[in-house]
């Protein structure tokens, strides 16, 4: 290997955190070319995970690893959102040691390359893509292994949740996950509430927030929120909740 390259390779281990992906398109635009990546395969610094993506030879990386790549390489909003994010945060009502599953949102229109697709992650990775909330908020960074990445803070996670609900994720489960929230910042709260699209979602988040009796509620100022008109059948054969306009299941409803 020439002197140049072999600067470039120090210079490439030293900028770059173990434990991520490495895009070949990204390694092309900052002067590493397809030949260079090669070489440095066939010397086993690095080794593919899939066409168009690289690692670190013997390198231990996991799916946030990858997200990191998206995120800093690619410019894709998909980060780790719902019920995932806010386990990551230490705000799920129960941590999995070894979690089966992974919940990504993306903004609508993205694709997630196919070397991520393809890959056997060790768990279950689920991407909702959707524009529902502004890609850039309610966000916070996540230090993870010699990196960050990007996940939803608390608020926008548990709108995710609701986003998901009552198909795909259960309304009981995003409650019990709400009580736990009792400090959210009611700025932070208010923007998301304005810039949401859904009015599912909006309706649920306050129906559920005042169930639980948080404080943080009465500082919000709602007629900047648009809750829509009429009633909204969350599920069938549930009890109304006149204040909100919705129905909801009856076990929670009747929850204390």
């Amino acid at each position: 290997m020439s002197t140049e390259s072999s600067s470039k390779l120090n210079k490439l281990l030293r900028d770059q955190p173990a434990g991520v992906v490495l895009c070949s398109a990204w390694l092309a635009d900052n002067g590493y070319s397809n030949d260079l990546q090669k070489r440095y395969k066939n010397s086993q610094w690095f080794e593919s995970v899939g066409t168009g993506a690289l690692i670190r030879y013997g390198d231990q990386v996991d799916y946030l690893g990858a997200i990191y790549a998206l995120q800093t390489q690619l410019g894709l909003s998909v980060h780790p959102g719902g019920k995932t994010a806010l386990a990551l945060q230490g705000k799920s009502h129960y941590l999995e040691l070894s979690p089966k599953h992974a919940q990504l949102f993306g903004d609508k229109g993205e694709h997630l390359p196919l070397w991520f697709k393809k890959r056997d992650w060790g768990l279950r990775v689920k991407c909702t893509l959707t524009n529902f909330l502004p890609p850039d908020l309610g966000m916070t960074e996540l230090s993870h292994k010699q990196f960050k990445v990007t996940v939803s803070d608390p608020a926008r996670a548990i709108m995710e949740c609701l986003y998901l609900a009552p198909k795909s994720q259960s309304l009981k489960e995003v409650y019990e996950l709400m009580e736990g929230l009792n400090n959210l910042r009611p700025v932070s709260v208010q923007k998301l509430l304005e810039a949401c699209k859904s009015i599912k979602v909006k309706r649920l988040f306050l129906y559920m927030a005042d169930k639980a009796n948080h404080d943080w509620v009465r500082y919000l100022n709602l007629d900047n929120v648009n809750l829509g008109s009429g009633k909204r059948s969350i599920v069938a054969g549930g009890v109304y909740v006149a204040k909100y306009r919705i129905t909801v299941p009856k076990a929670l409803e009747t929850l204390a």
